[in-house]
């Protein structure tokens, strides 16, 4: 009877064993899981091998770029720390860009050049028209003539001519009309004078429009 007795304890004891193996596997693994979740482990991730290229950054917030063909009160001014002064500055602004194109007109220009010639003699002296009255008023005198510095640019111009004289002449249109409508935007912050608000609300448009007219010129090819 014993003897029967011991091959079916034995069988018992292997099937016994084969049955708690997984439990085990599976409660270790539920206890690694667990472990992770207290500890906060994180999947790692890997980034791309270009990632860390400037161009694949996220775009910087809040830096404001200058727009194109707009004064820019933080960008270069002329001298305008009052309104007497600011009115000095922009009727010689009137005449530089007056006398400059019709600089330009003798030396022949033609085709966009001739154009802006035209359009900024005509514009600037009704600028210098409005600013004259308002002039007036506060007893300023205004200049009549170019500033010292462009002056001194006069006679290198002179020497130039044909496509040289128009590339010149386009850029310095371009130079001039960005400082002009940095300094109208700079002084419409600051002077509380209602005739110069209005002056410049007036004005600062024709300047932004030559500006841009400048710029598209400068990008063409002479």
């Amino acid at each position: 009877m014993n003897r029967l007795l011991l091959p079916l304890f034995g069988a018992g004891l292997l099937a016994l064993n084969s049955c708690s193996s997984p439990s085990t596997t599976e409660g270790n693994a539920n206890s690694t899981a667990a472990k992770n979740d207290v500890t906060g482990a994180a999947p790692t991730t890997t980034m791309p091998a270009d990632g860390a290229k400037p161009e694949n950054q996220p775009a910087a917030t809040g830096t404001a770029q200058p727009t194109a063909g707009k004064g820019d009160p933080n960008g270069p001014t002329a001298p305008h720390a009052n309104d007497k002064e600011f009115m000095m500055t922009a009727a010689h602004s009137d005449q530089n860009e007056i006398q400059q194109s019709k600089l330009a007109l003798t030396k022949g220009v033609s085709g966009m050049a001739k154009d802006m010639a035209n359009k900024m003699i005509a514009d600037h002296a009704k600028s210098t028209a409005d600013l004259k009255v308002i002039a007036a008023k506060k007893g300023v005198t205004l200049p009549l003539g170019m500033d010292a510095e462009h002056k001194a640019l006069v006679p290198a111009m002179s020497k130039l001519t044909g496509k040289a004289f128009e590339a010149k002449y386009i850029a310095q249109m371009q130079a001039d009309h960005q400082k002009t409508a940095n300094t109208m935007v700079a002084h419409e912050q600051m002077t509380k004078d209602a005739d110069l608000k209005g002056f410049i609300a007036k004005t600062l448009p024709v300047v932004e429009g030559h500006l841009q007219m400048a710029q598209k010129g400068g990008t063409m090819k002479m």
